[in-house]
Order: structure tokens, then sequence, then C-alpha cells
């Protein structure tokens, strides 16, 4: 990008020379940097809506070694084949629930999760190989490089929470335990869909405020409004107040989907198939929700908390509750984005994204209460991940849409420099 100037001072009486000092403008990062991003979060978005399908159908444990290099190969020959499933047949999973699978079966689960775990090493070479060139040819804003970077180190980490998430399914403690089912630590893969779920609200919201900014440093509009002034907006008390109230709502979307982890963890979704309730109840009764069973310590001061984390009626129980109070708090954000001062005062970008927050959240009750009432049913179980993910994003764009233009943005408009077209 060319560097810029803005130019004070001009002309004396006594000199046919101009006098100016310059000050250099801070860096603007071109559309091809929120390009980027949108693209990288799109990526994350499909490996979390793969992770989930990989859950649903049980593919997560068929892979039993991690090789971050050598694992991109899959099996090649019969042999190789016969390799990897011998491994397999020494698992938990394999010896408590798969003992009569056939080598094509176990090609079906393995190939599911080598599709996930392929993808994510795509996805770190699609974020940080275009990181290092923007970054060399100094294309992000000042505020970029610590956040990018930070992006990218938890997008490494997500590699080994992957497989410490994996490695829990795999130990053999598991057939030493009355009742035990193979299957993941419920707590590393809420980590796991956590940290990814971070990673593309934190891409998308980037990548969105890159391509807004970018466009309002050339002269176009802020959040779709021609004739609104940000700053008059930003120091509205009734904006300032929803858009705390937004924020509010969103972290309480990430809890929601957050909780959905748990309960696909514990498989909890195929207790109580039925709503809104629970065994002829709206909740399940106490000695059922805060079982001593649970608990693991002599005094049994733990029973509230293992109770809530690891067990299934209350993990689906707090999932339900949860969700339906994301659901009217988006019915009740989107109806007070209606109101006559607020909507007057609203950017119009920021109410087409809480209208379109209120029909992803109907779209996702619809979708919880079919995984639900049939029996959590994979396509439809996916869709209600996806959905999640869809409600966040819908979310992170209301966000972006409230904030205020970056400093670099407001410079290059103040200085009224028309930022040239980006070639990369």
């Amino acid at each position: 990008m060319p560097s810029q100037s803005i130019l004070f001072g001009g002309r004396t009486q006594n000199s046919s020379h101009a006098s100016a000092t310059v000050a250099p403008l801070p860096v603007l990062a071109p559309p091809a940097v929120g390009r980027w991003l949108l693209f990288s979060s799109a990526l994350v978005f499909a490996v979390i809506v793969v992770g989930g399908v990989t859950r649903l159908t049980e593919s997560g444990l068929s892979i039993t070694e991690w090789k971050p290099i050598t694992g991109i190969i899959p099996p090649l020959t019969l042999e190789d084949w016969n390799i990897e499933f011998e491994k397999y047949k020494a698992t938990p999973e394999f010896k408590l629930l798969n003992h009569s699978i056939t080598l094509d079966e176990f090609k079906n689960i393995f190939y599911m999760e080598w599709g996930h775990r392929v993808l994510g090493r795509v996805i770190g070479v699609a974020f940080v190989v275009p990181l290092t060139y923007f970054a060399l040819r100094k294309k992000l804003t000042p505020s970029m490089p610590l956040k990018l970077f930070g992006m990218a180190v938890l997008l490494g980490a997500q590699g080994f929470l992957g497989w410490y998430m994996v490695k829990s399914g795999l130990e053999d403690s598991l057939m030493d335990t009355p009742g035990a089912v193979p299957r993941v630590s419920q707590y590393r893969l809420a980590a796991h869909l956590g940290t990814a779920v971070v990673l593309y609200a934190g891409m998308l919201g980037t990548g969105l405020a890159a391509i807004k900014d970018w466009k309002y440093a050339r002269g176009g509009p802020w959040s779709g409004s021609k004739t609104m002034s940000w700053h008059d907006a930003t120091s509205n008390p009734l904006v300032r107040k929803f858009t705390r109230r937004s924020w509010a709502l969103t972290g309480l979307v990430f809890l929601t989907a957050l909780s959905g982890a748990f309960v696909a963890g514990l498989d909890a979704g195929l207790l109580y198939n039925e709503f809104p309730l629970m065994g002829g109840r709206l909740a399940p009764p106490t000695s059922e929700l805060f079982s001593p069973a649970y608990a693991k310590s002599a005094d049994g001061s733990d029973i509230w908390w293992r109770n809530i984390f690891e067990n299934p009626t209350t993990v689906q129980f707090d999932h339900r509750v949860l969700a339906m109070t994301t659901y009217f708090s988006t019915c009740l954000i989107y109806l007070q984005s209606r109101r006559a001062p607020l909507r007057t005062a609203l950017p119009p970008l920021a109410r087409v994204s809480v209208t379109a927050a209120f029909a992803m959240a109907n779209v996702q009750v619809l979708l919880g209460l079919a995984t639900l009432l049939y029996l959590v049913p994979v396509p439809v179980a996916a869709a209600h991940q996806a959905g999640s993910i869809a409600l966040l994003s819908t979310m992170v764009h209301l966000l972006v849409a409230l904030r205020r233009p970056g400093l670099a943005a407001r410079l290059w408009r103040k200085a009224g420099v028309q930022a040239p077209k980006a070639k990369s």
C-alpha cells in the first residue's frame, strides 16, 4: 500500500515554496485482509460442523495415534488398513461396542475422523501463510498483529487439544469401570469446541471490521447509513445500553453452545425425549438432578458441580434452561430494537443484524426440538450445532455494526485520502 500523509500549512506571503508538516497515516488493512479472515472463518465453521458429525457418528476414536505430518496420508494398501484396524481393535470402544465391526465399516469411521483432522491442518496453512505475508508486507493495522498472532497460537493449540480429547477415550481404565461407555471426556470436548468457536468469532469479527473500515475510509457510509454520525450514535445512551445487552447476549449464545458440548459428550440428548416436560414435569426431581452417586469426595462437597457437569439429566436440563433463556433474550432484544426511540438511533446494519438473530433463534429452537424429539438423528443434530454457530454469527455482525470505525479508518477519512484499490 502506498504511504500516505496529512499535509498542514501552505505558502507564506514572502515565499513561493510551501512549508508543510507531514504526518504519516497509519496502515489501513486492505480488503484482501478482510476477505482472507472471512474465508478462514468459513473453514473453521466447516471444521466445527465436520467435528460434530464425527462425534455423532462415533468416528472420533477410530484413529488411535496423532501424527501431525505423516497422518495426512491415509492407509493406501490392504496391509496398511489391517495395521490400523488392529490398532483400533485394542481400544475400549472396539472391545465394548464395536467388536463385530468389519474392515469396510472401519474404513467409513476412519475416513470421517481423518477428514476432520486434515481439514484442521488445511485451516492452519490457510491462516498462517497469508498472515505471515500480510505482516511482512505491512498490510495490517496497528491493532491487528497481536490479535492475529494470538489466533495463530490458539489454532496451533487446537491440534494438541484435539488429540488430548481423543486420548481420553482410548484409556484402558475404561475397561475396569462397570457400566463405562467408551467416549471422550466431556470437559475436553467442551474445551476443544469452545476454543474453535472463539477462533471463529475472532476471525469473523476482525474480517468484517477490516472490510467495513476500508469502505468507511474511502468515504462510504458508516454501518449502512449515509447521514448518521457514528460518534452521535455510539454516544447515545440508548444505543450504549443496547450494545451492552448485545454483548451479554453474545456471551449467552456462546455459553449455550458450550453446554451443548456437554450434552454431546454425555449423550444426554438421548434422555427425556419430550418437551417442554421432563418425565411429565417441568424439571426432574432434585434427587435426580443432584444425585449423590456423582459425588466423589468423602464429605459430598462436590455433589453440586459434579452433577452440573457429569450427570446427563442435569446437563440436559441446564442446556434446556440456557437455550430458552437465549431464545427469550433474543426475542426481547429484537422487540427493543423495534421501539421508535431506539429504532431511530440504531444504524441500519444493526437493525438488520438483530432481525437476523431473531430469525436464526427461531430456526435454532426448531432444530433443537427436532434433535430431542427424534432421538438425535445425525443430519438434524449436525444442523443444530451449525445453527448455534450461525446464531453466534448474527450476534458478531451486530456487534461489528455497533462499533465505531477503527482509528486508522477515521484518520484516513478525516484526511480526505482516497485509499487506492489494493492489488493483494
